[in-house]
């Protein structure tokens, strides 16, 4: 008989997919097998293994979902296959999240588990609205009150006459179909009308969005602007915090949807730094890093690597690539001992730091054009040079350093491909560019794959967005395809991409904020 596995009820957080606890990230990366929510970030999914199984358990009020019933089955079932599960859910597992209907259930079928607490909804919804839900002279004490009931069930499942003013700050969790209601009972129960109360949708994701009001308006203010689930409410003074306590939506990219084109490998660090900004990234990599179509000529090069005078290295991807050679070869970092090395590019540098490699040049203009210039008075006649690169690339670096006196060896060490045709149809179905604001370009790759994916309108449909672009190179190639580049940056980097974006869309005035 298998011994059964071990079940981690985890908390996911509210929304943010930072927000998720180490340990909590840390079990799911362990997991055999993960039964998320919905309210779940996908972006917490991507990791999970590559061989984990993910199964979607979403409940949402009005629409399909599983019943508790077939979770619990699921849960019991597969963790009596010796397997490792993670039950994802939103907020903390034990908050309203009936994780304690299911560990009961687990230590019934004497099957191990584990409680990961989660960051729970009415922190996140306060903090990331500008509240507070104590405050030294406006609260002291808070509730927290489930309102799933039907409004005649709430007269009997909640003793009003106590709970209205029970607290100085009150929290309603699934209240939104009834708030009207609601207030109505607060202050038939002595709640002043005119306390003041905010509703919070979407809680910590770039798409938040909050209103305030009181008691007596609330109702008909988060109606007229559309406020829907999931959303908390906020009762109390604390309310009157956010003038002065509001810093995620008042973010220079704050609510913007943009789109990444970068490769999977390489989007994440860039989509953390656009929430950072307060936006919405939405990844369609519309590259794929793969190994050259021959292996043979990098694999010959990093057995040679005596024979160069200079290495250049154009990207990060070209770093992996030559170590990867260089370790499936038998060989370390001392293969490169005789030979001097240029960094193309900040990013080409710390990846090479990071693999124990000082360059021995950084161009400080990261073009071609610019390589050549810091390179060509170090160079003496028959320098030899080593250029591993992508495939494809531009010709001006090894034949500007040929007229230059030097012997080039370009060897592919990697290709940029567009997206498998699987993936083509996931992005499609992706990208929807009416509900997009922008585009981040981050190499010509990117452009004209992207252009070649959304067909023969893809000009007239990609110029209705602000597109933004990492360098004057990636900037030509889109304005070849009659694109028009709002903001190109200074630098050749996603941060300062990020930086030409968001003073892009700041407010006049305030581009030196």
């Amino acid at each position: 008989m298998t011994a059964p596995g071990k079940v981690y009820l985890v908390g996911a957080g509210p929304g943010d997919p930072e927000l998720i606890t180490a340990r909590g990230l840390r079990r799911l990366c362990e997991a055999d097998v993960v039964l998320y929510d919905a309210l779940v970030h996908p972006d917490q999914l991507r990791a999970a293994r590559p061989e984990a199984e993910l199964v979607f358990v979403g409940k949402r009020a009005g629409r399909a979902s599983e019943r508790q019933a077939e979770i619990n089955r699921q849960l019991v079932e597969v963790a009596r296959e010796g397997k490792t599960v993670v039950r994802l859910k939103g907020g903390d597992p034990y908050l309203f999240g009936r994780g304690s209907e299911e560990a009961e259930l687990l230590a019934a079928e004497g099957i191990p588990f584990e409680v990961v607490p989660g960051v729970p909804s009415p922190l996140a919804a306060t903090a990331y609205a500008g509240l507070s839900l104590t405050h030294r002279e406006l609260a002291s004490s808070v509730a927290y009150v489930t309102a799933t009931e039907s409004v005649e069930k709430d007269r009997t499942g909640h003793d009003w006459s106590k709970l209205a003013t029970a607290t100085q700050t009150l929290v309603i969790f699934m209240g939104m179909r009834k708030l009207d209601s609601l207030m109505k009972l607060l202050i038939e129960h002595g709640r002043p009308a005119d306390t003041p109360v905010a509703v919070v949708q979407w809680a910590s994701l770039p798409k938040q969005r909050t209103v305030t009001g009181t008691a007596v308006n609330i109702h008909e203010r988060a109606s007229e602007a559309g406020l829907g689930l999931p959303a908390l409410t906020i009762v109390g003074d604390v309310v009157r915090l956010r003038d002065s306590l509001r810093w995620f939506d008042t973010k220079p990219l704050f609510g913007k949807r943009i789109l990444v084109t970068r490769a999977v490998h390489q989007a994440g660090s860039l989509a953390a730094l656009l929430r950072d900004e307060g936006a919405q990234p939405i990844l369609a990599p519309t590259i794929r890093i793969a190994p050259p179509a021959d292996p043979g000529p990098l694999r010959d090069a990093v057995t040679h690597l005596d024979c160069y005078d200079w290495i250049l290295f154009t990207s990060s991807n070209t770093v992996d690539a030559v170590f990867s050679s260089i370790s499936e070869a038998g060989l370390d970092v001392r293969a490169l001992a005789g030979a001097k090395v240029c960094a193309i590019g900040v990013k080409t540098r710390e990846a090479l730091r990071s693999r124990g490699i000082h360059a021995d040049l950084v161009p400080k203009d990261a073009r071609a054009e610019g390589v050549i210039v810091a390179l060509r008075p170090l160079l003496t006649d028959r320098t030899r040079i080593l250029l591993p690169r992508a495939e494809v690339a531009r010709e001006v670096l090894p034949e500007s350093l040929r007229d230059a006196g030097a012997e080039v060896d370009v060897v592919p060490a990697y290709q940029n491909l567009p997206p498998e045709p699987r993936e083509v149809e996931r992005i499609q179905s992706l990208i929807d560019l009416s509900e997009s604001d922008a585009v981040l370009f981050t190499s010509s790759s990117t452009v004209q794959n992207l252009f070649d994916l959304l067909g023969e309108d893809a000009a007239q449909r990609l110029n209705a967005l602000d597109l933004f672009s990492i360098g004057p190179v990636t900037t030509h190639a889109a304005e070849r395809l009659g694109l028009r580049i709002a903001e190109t940056s200074a630098e050749q980097t996603v941060e300062s991409l990020v930086a030409a974006a968001s003073a892009y869309y700041a407010p006049p005035g305030d581009a030196d904020a």
